[in-house]
């Protein structure tokens, strides 16, 4: 939970107006002029001019050409890619997930949180010239897809509240309370298996990529139906939980070599 500002200890005003227009481009689907971020934030056209083209120069947002909007770029996400458990996470799944996608003929892709969000940080084509992939970089709230709900369900209880009080918008009661039945159910058969709540024909089979007793990364297959068939969703759901055991055995031996 954010500190109070009267409580806090330091303040640093110009680090503060460039996380603010970080945070506010960030939760934006389209790009913002310089007026509407002023607006946004309620500040003055000179406070965030220089803030802006400092922030364009080093490369965390970008300019639309079409609309002189502006949006964040890739960078710190890419800065977020470089630690080194990230990278070792990365480098162990890939393969994993490049036999899977073999075996299935579907493409597959690995999800971590984020503030809140499932986000998609690498993933691996069909091997068929037919298929159905989420890009690097796709987002959504936990609640609202099969690796967010996976993610949820395989953490402790205090981490739990934590990503709780990030949802965005937050959920009722009723909602929250459905949330957490659900991720226990998920919890139980160590797989989540649910229709796309976005793609129609589209099956999601999500399972935990384990270290250190929680979810580290939820493994998911969009499962596309096809005519000619050679697997079902439910014949899958072996192979995907094998694929994220497979990656959890190799991030705790490379966990242990450190």
């Amino acid at each position: 939970m954010p500190e109070d500002k009267e409580d806090r200890r330091y303040r640093a005003p110009a680090l503060e107006k460039g996380l603010d227009i970080l945070e506010l481009l960030a939760n934006e689907s389209e790009p913002v002029t310089l007026t509407g971020i002023v607006n946004r934030l309620g500040r003055s056209h000179g406070e965030l001019f220089r803030m802006v083209q400092v922030l364009e120069f080093r490369g965390y947002i970008e300019q639309d050409p079409a609309s002189d909007g502006y949006r964040v770029s890739d960078r710190l996400f890419s800065l977020g890619m470089q630690q080194p458990r990230m990278r070792n996470l990365i480098e162990v799944a890939l393969p994993v997930m490049r036999q899977l996608t073999l075996s299935l003929g579907q493409s597959c892709h690995l999800a971590l949180h984020s503030r809140g969000e499932m986000v998609v940080v690498a993933r691996m084509e069909s091997s068929e010239q037919l298929g159905f992939s989420v890009r690097v970089g796709y987002r959504r709230p936990l609640s609202k897809a099969a690796s967010g709900a996976v993610l949820y369900a395989f953490q402790p209880d205090d981490v739990r509240e934590r990503w709780e009080r990030l949802f965005d918008p937050p959920l009722t009661e009723e909602e929250l309370a459905q949330f957490r039945a659900h991720a226990s159910e998920i919890r139980e058969r160590q797989v989540e298996m649910a229709p796309s709540q976005f793609v129609a024909g589209v099956t999601d089979i999500s399972a935990p990529v384990m270290r250190g007793g929680s979810a580290a990364a939820a493994l998911t297959v969009p499962f596309l139906k096809k005519l000619q068939q050679s697997l079902t969703p439910r014949e899958a759901i072996v192979q995907v939980r094998e694929a994220a055991q497979r990656i959890s055995e190799q991030l705790v031996e490379g966990d242990s070599r450190v």
